[in-house]
């Protein structure tokens, strides 16, 4: 499944609206914020279509997936986009992990915890907060919207630390940046790491964590809780892959374009799991057998070229010019 679907699940009593952009999806919050409520909405539409007192408008079908017989169920769910409420503790596994990344559905998961199996990007990850009411039919109903959790204000500050989640081509042209500018740089070797890296450093240490935010969102909370007490910021384009893309570095050809504007409208899911893995195919697919070619393995020395990295660095200024990039929860 590929493109972005409007959805909008309302009755007498509430309406949510809101846009899926990606196959997953994740809503946060405390209890009382809404996300059950729009699950049970579309478990009652999907048990009794219109008798349900409830209407779901969206392109492709919406279903409720619960616990009981789940695998025997996800199996005969295609094309579709499929909510499932926390208390579920399924989502967790790396057997529903396996699944869904071979389904080709989209997936909106209500939890408070974050699901280290998935990757899902930090821009995925929403709450729900009413923006209106009015009496409908002479009861009061809700407007409810989804809002993203973490935005990525801009910061310049030369960091004393660069800490990269790659050990490959994106940690080698980092790396040769940092040391032309006299910083640090190193790998954390895994997403899951960039942590524990942060916490062994010295408090007094300027720090910036570079990762993909295309599959960083289950690390997100605890990496920005540290910065309560660190000196800490946060780089997240999307991958390394999407930055020489969007750099123009490769001769750029109207697909690129159409591509970075709207990816969604050519990712097929079932394909990706994730938007990096994506943008990894089709820089190596465009630049093969050209004097650009690209590997993940081992950066190939064109892109430290002055000109091939000065419009690379021109991409990451458009966040911050000193690579600095930290991402704060909105309130």
């Amino acid at each position: 499944m590929k493109g972005s679907y409007d959805v909008k699940v309302w009755n007498r009593r509430v309406q949510y609206k809101f846009t899926i952009r990606r196959n997953l999806t994740i809503l946060r919050g405390d209890s009382a914020t809404g996300k059950t409520t729009l699950i049970d909405l579309i478990a009652s539409y999907q048990a009794n279509g219109a008798h349900s007192g409830v209407s779901v408008q969206c392109d492709k079908p919406c279903v409720v997936l619960s616990a009981l017989n789940w695998e025997q169920n996800l199996s005969l769910i295609q094309n579709s986009i499929v909510f499932i409420d926390e208390g579920d503790p399924f989502v967790a596994t790396k057997e529903f992990a396996r699944a869904a990344q071979k389904s080709n559905n989209y997936y909106v998961i209500a939890t408070r915890a974050s699901l280290f199996n998935l990757p899902y990007s930090v821009t995925e990850i929403y709450g729900i907060r009413n923006i209106s009411g009015n009496l409908y039919e002479g009861t009061k109903r809700l407007y409810s919207q989804f809002y993203p959790l973490y935005t990525i204000p801009s910061k310049n500050e030369k960091p004393d630390l660069v800490i990269v989640e790659d050990a490959h081509s994106g940690f080698e042209f980092f790396s040769k940046i940092c040391s032309d500018h006299g910083i640090q740089c190193i790998s954390a070797k895994g997403k899951s790491n960039i942590y524990p890296e942060i916490v062994k450093r010295s408090h007094n240490e300027k720090i910036l964590a570079i990762a993909d935010g295309a599959a960083f969102g289950p690390e997100i909370e605890r990496v920005v809780a540290l910065r309560n007490v660190r000196s800490l910021s946060i780089y997240l384009p999307e991958s390394f892959e999407w930055i020489i893309l969007k750099s123009g570095v490769i001769p750029q050809r109207i697909s690129i374009k159409n591509i970075l504007e709207s990816p969604s409208a050519h990712i097929e899911s079932s394909e990706y799991f994730s938007w990096e893995q994506f943008f990894s195919a089709i820089l190596i697919q465009i630049t093969n057998d050209t004097y650009l070619k690209y590997q993940k393995s081992t950066l190939n020395p064109v892109y430290l070229q002055k000109k091939e990295s000065e419009k690379i660095l021109d991409v990451i200024a458009e966040t911050t010019s000193a690579f600095l990039s930290p991402i704060e929860p909105k309130q």
